[in-house]
């Protein structure tokens, strides 16, 4: 493929259209450009000039392609956490000023993990900006949040997923984050025989990452702490009772990262998925693109969850 023409213009005179985006998240959502034709009502070749539009106006390649998949550039993830923020703005921009009387309920389930600081700040500011929307929470692992939603009993649910657990249709990636082994700053739980673990029980995506890789390591452990309470798990790590496998971004002092550097193995990436009712729900769709919205700005560090008590 050509390298990508930069488009010579005075600063501030382009924009990106938002159908350009659109496509570029839909290619990266369903792995392939025939997919994302599909899902954006447009031919294969129509997505590929969208594409090559796009990489000519930010003056370089956002995709890498082979016959077997297409992946994202370095600078492909960059403009992938602007697109959808941009886009999940411009919904809940739309919500707000086009049917500002949005009114109804939406029960909404998420983990423990995100549920404790996470989750309270994303609804503080969706009531905010959705006064007359009542919005129903359940706080439960992920195993049981996917039983409650197949029931029929949530409308929305945020779970952890490893990556290659199964993408159900109504299911998206909302952000993917390593996985790391997190301790207390200055303890030594980590060099004791076998290693002690805080965890949750069996069908928690943390723990089969952790134990197949302890076990692919041949490092003998325990689960010392069992817990579906995240606080829990991080009181027994701050006591150096133990380490427990977390995402990156949940890494907070006095906890500090623990890697090769002690003798351990890295983990898998860990995925947080959000399930959606597939009903036509204008309220629901008011809710989904702020909880998307709010997952990227944490990523990027814009999310301030500081004032929800942990």
């Amino acid at each position: 493929m050509n390298a990508p023409q930069k488009i010579e213009t005075a600063p501030g005179s382009l924009l990106v259209d938002s159908d350009l985006l659109r496509t570029f998240v839909a290619i990266v959502e369903t792995g392939s450009f025939s997919k994302a034709a599909q899902r954006v009502f447009r031919t294969p070749s129509a997505v590929s000039m969208q594409v090559k539009k796009m990489e000519d106006l930010l003056g370089t390649s956002i995709f890498d392609r082979d016959s077997r998949s297409v992946t994202l550039t370095a600078n492909g993830e960059v403009l992938l956490s602007y697109a959808r923020r941009i886009l999940n703005l411009n919904q809940e921009m739309m919500a707000r000023f086009v049917a500002p009387d949005m009114a109804g309920t939406v029960r909404f389930g998420a983990p423990d993990d995100y549920g404790n600081r996470l989750i309270p700040q994303i609804l503080k500011k969706f009531a905010a900006s959705h006064p007359n929307v009542t919005v129903d929470v359940v706080i439960d692992s992920s195993a049981r949040l996917k039983e409650r939603f197949q029931a029929e009993t949530l409308d929305v649910a945020v779970i952890n997923a490893l990556p290659e657990n199964p993408l159900d249709g109504d299911t998206e990636i909302v952000l993917e984050e390593p996985l790391v082994w997190a301790g207390v700053r200055g303890g030594s739980a980590h060099t004791r025989q076998p290693l002690p673990l805080a965890m949750w029980e069996h069908g928690c995506a943390w723990r089969a990452s952790a134990a197949d890789a302890l076990d692919q390591a041949g490092i003998a452990y325990r689960v010392a702490y069992m817990s579906g309470n995240f606080n829990v798990q991080i009181s027994a790590i701050e006591a150096d009772l133990a380490i427990a496998p977390v995402p990156a971004l949940l890494v907070e002092a006095p906890l500090v990262r623990l890697g090769h550097a002690q003798g351990l193995p890295e983990l898998r990436t860990t995925q947080i998925r959000m399930m959606t009712r597939t009903a036509d729900d204008c309220v629901v769709r008011a809710v989904v693109a702020h909880v998307r919205s709010c997952f990227e700005a944490w990523k990027a560090g814009d999310l301030d969850c500081s004032s929800v008590a942990a």
